[in-house]
């Protein structure tokens, strides 16, 4: 039995047609504002400016002596932004989406946001080489290329996409205002708790929920590639049907001879089957025609002929009857 989402999406019912999200104006006006925004960061933190400033009043404040109760909490939530947990409980509920909704575009949109995400995140850390608080080294100073890699936040960003691809994928406004809701919150906690465990900087976070924010407003671009992707998964699925079909059941070895097609032995005293070739003013027939020849048969009474040898017969001669004299 199969039980894989292949399966599932054969047996399910067609769903009705779902709405994918389009470039509108108000998300090309918020995808303007995300950007300037985040290069007002990285300009705020290239130059000397008060929200560096900023980062060391918090950072020598340090918020993780100031409220310690509520450290033992804050560790356990702070994973809700890492990658690798985040991202298995996503894609589990997606999976399960896809299962009932015949599409794999959930799956998909969920690994194109997150490899967005590795690229865009992982080249603006390295390029910027950030240290964080607890590695800083001169006070008032940015830390920047100095082969660290936190500038943006990454657990930020990761849960910015990671939840709020939940509601970018909703299906009713009504989900999708919940959903909305709900991952603005979760990230808005993650990025508070790396300030308060002081392995971010401020500018950190903000620059994270902005690099977040950006990958989800520019996710219907990439609508058309996920829907080629989609069909590319379900071309090669019916081409390894099709494969399927056509190889043997029976199992051979490498490198050994294939077994041999046995044919039908004849009943006792039948002819093996003759072939014949059908002629030419059969049209439209390819095949060949089997015929069973006749049975031959055998004499019911044996010849009463006297087997001859080269000394002659081996009968003994037939005496004659004596005669009266």
């Amino acid at each position: 039995m199969r039980t894989d989402i292949f399966a599932r999406l054969d047996r399910e019912p067609e769903p009705p047609k779902i709405e994918i999200p389009r470039m509108t104006r108000t998300r090309l006006w918020l995808f303007g504002g995300t950007a300037a925004f985040y290069l007002a960061i990285v300009v705020a933190v290239l130059l000397p400016s008060w929200l560096v400033l900023l980062d060391w009043k918090i950072m020598l404040f340090r918020p993780y002596q100031q409220w310690p109760e509520l450290h033992a909490f804050l560790d356990y939530f702070v994973v809700l932004g890492q990658r690798g947990p985040t991202a298995v409980m996503v894609a589990a509920w997606l999976g399960w989406r896809s299962w009932r909704q015949h599409t794999l575009r959930p799956l998909l949109a969920l690994g194109a946001a997150l490899l967005l995400l590795n690229i865009t995140v992982g080249a603006v850390k390295l390029g910027l080489g950030r240290l964080g608080p607890h590695y800083a080294t001169q006070i008032g100073s940015a830390e920047l290329f100095a082969g660290g890699d936190i500038f943006p936040s990454g657990h930020t960003a990761n849960a910015v996409v990671t939840w709020g691809i939940l509601a970018y994928l909703a299906t009713t406004p009504r989900a999708r205002r919940y959903l909305s809701a709900l991952s603005a919150m979760v990230a808005l906690g993650v990025g508070l708790t790396t300030v308060y465990l002081g392995t971010h900087w401020l500018s950190d976070v903000l620059l994270g929920w902005a690099a977040g924010l950006l990958i989800l407003l520019a996710l219907p671009w990439c609508e058309p590639l996920i829907g080629r992707a989609e069909a590319l998964v379900f071309s090669l699925r019916e081409q390894l049907r099709a494969r399927r079909r056509l190889v043997p059941s029976t199992p051979v070895a490498a490198g050994g001879p294939r077994p041999a097609r046995v044919r039908p032995r004849a009943a006792a005293g039948e002819e093996p089957a003759v072939r014949e070739p059908v002629g030419a003013g059969s049209a439209g027939r390819t095949a060949t025609r089997t015929t069973l020849a006749p049975p031959r048969t055998h004499a019911a009474v044996r010849s009463e002929r006297t087997p001859v040898t080269p000394a002659g017969s081996r009968r003994p001669p037939r005496s004659r009857p004596a005669t009266a004299g």
